[in-house]
């Protein structure tokens, strides 16, 4: 899968934080995974009214500061400071896509559900690639009623299995 840049994430970040990226350009957790939940997130965005910026950026951040492909509890923490480290430098958000986009890393791998579209939506992003992993999105962890649709599922595990 091609890195599709945006107004919102730019091929120099990209590129940068896949050069800083820890564990390698591969893995379960890396560029190929960013890339998909960036598709996803894009898709579901386009029906939750989500805010874009925000969604593109947890793409590319969620999971940039692992230490490892199994338990990493605290890497969501780690990518939410990583982003605001990055703030002004590599991306532009105000204060209110800023909240939103340290919330949505710091509790992406959770398990919770989120009420706000924006949150929502980044995290539904995530969980529609779980099929790289060999788990199945299951409707009651999704956030959005968009994300939630059998088309959508079967969709996004296609393009799970495919580019895994």
């Amino acid at each position: 899968m091609e890195f599709e840049p945006s107004p919102n994430v730019t091929r120099g970040l990209f590129d940068h934080l896949v050069g800083a990226y820890a564990l390698g350009r591969g893995g379960l957790h890396g560029e190929d995974h960013w890339l998909r939940v960036l598709r996803n997130g894009r898709e579901v965005a386009a029906e939750t009214g989500a805010n874009l910026r925000v969604v593109e950026l947890f793409a590319l951040l969620h999971d940039s500061k692992r230490e490892n492909e199994d338990y990493d509890p605290k890497h969501g923490h780690r990518a939410a400071e990583h982003a605001r480290s990055l703030r002004g430098e590599w991306f532009d958000a105000d204060d209110r896509e800023m909240d939103l986009l340290l919330e949505a890393c710091r509790y992406h791998a959770d398990g919770r559900v989120h009420g706000d579209p924006t949150v929502g939506t980044c995290w539904d992003a995530d969980r529609l690639d779980l099929p790289r992993v060999g788990i199945l999105p299951d409707p009651r962890r999704l956030c959005t009623e968009y994300a939630k649709r059998r088309e959508v599922i079967d969709a996004a595990c296609e393009r799970a299995w495919r580019n895994g």
